[in-house]
């Protein structure tokens, strides 16, 4: 093969161009069309795969006719948590901004793993990450990072957290969300406390000063406590002033899980909800929940200077040319993640779009959805509210209906494909939950979806 050969892989620039704009007009349809599709769909592994599958393409094929049957059928079958009827875990309704950010981060092969490498898209996720760090009120000094999302981002934090103060007892609540405690497990915790929540379902100061007397009077070294800014179950937040009182007193570490709900420090009716939040130690947020963006994003802060660095910094001599001087950061040395691309740059663009008050506007609609909903149920004898609206989230029941009716009715409303939503259990009982912080709800898709389960469950 000579120097004047064309690229084997390469594509001609009005080709690139015909290609990029076909991709553009299916997302802004999608995007524009979506209250008409089904909320979620799927298919059988065999159907799927015979579409999809078939021998290892050895030819030339058409780009275009690939594409489509990438979005006919690979991205038709799936959930769709951008739709304004999408209720059931959180949604992820992505702004389009965001997803213009996304592609010229992929378009540009960027990378944020060391300054020397990738110093630009560094500076983007050093920005945004002072800009949560400012709407959470955290102190000057506080570093983070950006991973895949809540799972990841809470391990990095509580890794850190176990490098800086030691090995010991670490303090959950039974609403915390279940990727932590299996976090903990796969990276070698071996002492976790699971405490009973109060009868707000959070977790209780009473009960983690009793855990900790009792661990310290048997011996035990307790280190953690895993508060959550917003429960994944019913939104509830934990009493994080009181936590932070005890663990100053106690010595002990405060991370706080806010994935999906820190970011309802941006509405007005959010912030007072979220007093203490500033406290934490290591705080964790998803953007790709309650900040409108693509997945995936996941935010972690830690009010420690140099933590990070201390618990991750890898420098091997193939690296040595891109080592940070004083004033530069490798991202790489604050996670387990040494290629990472650069997640920041939808964010960063979304910030610059439409600013933090109106992005706060879209998150206070979602916290009023859930309100109108509480409303409606309050309004009807035949439901009976479980949990009251909290940060976008409320459960309910049908009065007289079983947990089977409850499974079975949410199944068939999603399976018709007007709404996703889904059941959860408290204190042993199936109930219906809905997660309502999609902007683009309306009112009318709320009351249509009470509607239509009340039909289902009687």
């Amino acid at each position: 093969m000579s120097d004047a050969d064309p690229d084997p892989l390469g594509l001609g620039p009005e080709e690139m161009r015909r290609l990029g704009y076909w991709v553009v007009d299916q997302v802004v349809d999608h995007i524009t069309e979506i209250s008409d599709d089904p909320a979620l769909r799927t298919d059988s592994p065999g159907r799927l795969l015979a579409l999809l599958g078939g021998p290892v393409p050895t030819e030339p094929g058409d780009p275009q006719a690939a594409m489509a049957t990438l979005v006919q059928v690979a991205l038709a079958t799936m959930q769709h948590t951008d739709h304004p009827r999408f209720f059931t875990r959180v949604p992820g309704p992505s702004s389009y901004p965001a997803v213009l950010g996304e592609w010229l981060g992929t378009g540009f092969q960027a990378i944020a793993a060391s300054w020397g490498g990738g110093a630009g898209p560094t500076a983007v996720e050093l920005v945004v990450l002072d800009w949560l760090r400012t709407l959470l009120r955290l102190p000057d000094g506080t570093e983070g990072i950006l991973l895949s999302g809540g799972s990841m981002a809470n391990l990095t934090g509580l890794m850190a957290a176990r490098h800086e103060g030691g090995d010991g007892v670490v303090y959950l609540s039974d609403q915390t969300h279940s990727s932590i405690g299996r976090g903990l497990a796969a990276t070698g915790f071996a002492e976790i406390r699971l405490l009973p929540t109060d009868d707000r379902l959070r977790l209780g100061v009473d009960a983690v000063h009793r855990a900790v007397a009792d661990d310290r009077a048997a011996g035990h070294r307790p280190t953690i406590v895993v508060a959550t800014a917003g429960t994944t179950n019913t939104g509830a937040v934990d009493p994080l002033p009181e936590l932070a009182d005890l663990c100053a007193a106690e010595g002990l570490w405060l991370h706080v899980d806010g994935a999906y709900g820190a970011p309802a420090v941006l509405a007005p009716s959010g912030r007072s909800v979220l007093a203490g939040l500033e406290r934490a130690d290591s705080v964790v947020l998803d953007p790709h929940k309650w900040l409108f963006q693509p997945y995936d994003i996941g935010v972690l802060l830690v009010r420690r200077p140099g933590a990070l660095e201390r618990a991750f910094t890898m420098n091997p001599e193939y690296l040595a040319d891109i080592v940070a001087d004083t004033d530069e950061v490798d991202l790489r040395s604050r996670s387990l993640e040494l290629s990472r691309r650069a997640r920041a740059l939808k964010l960063w663009l979304t910030f610059r779009t439409y600013g933090s008050e109106r992005i706060g506007e879209a998150v206070e609609r979602g916290i009023a959805s859930a309100e109108h909903v509480e409303s409606l149920l309050e309004a009807d004898d035949g439901w009976e509210i479980v949990t009251p609206a909290q940060l976008g989230i409320v459960t309910f029941a049908r009065v007289g209906a079983s947990d089977e009716q409850h499974v079975r009715g949410a199944a068939d409303l999603t399976e018709d494909g007007f709404a996703a939503v889904s059941t959860t259990t408290l204190r042993g009982r199936a109930v219906l939950r809905l997660c309502t912080i999609n902007p683009r709800t309306t009112e009318a898709d709320l009351d249509e979806t009470l509607t239509r389960l009340a039909d289902l469950i009687s």
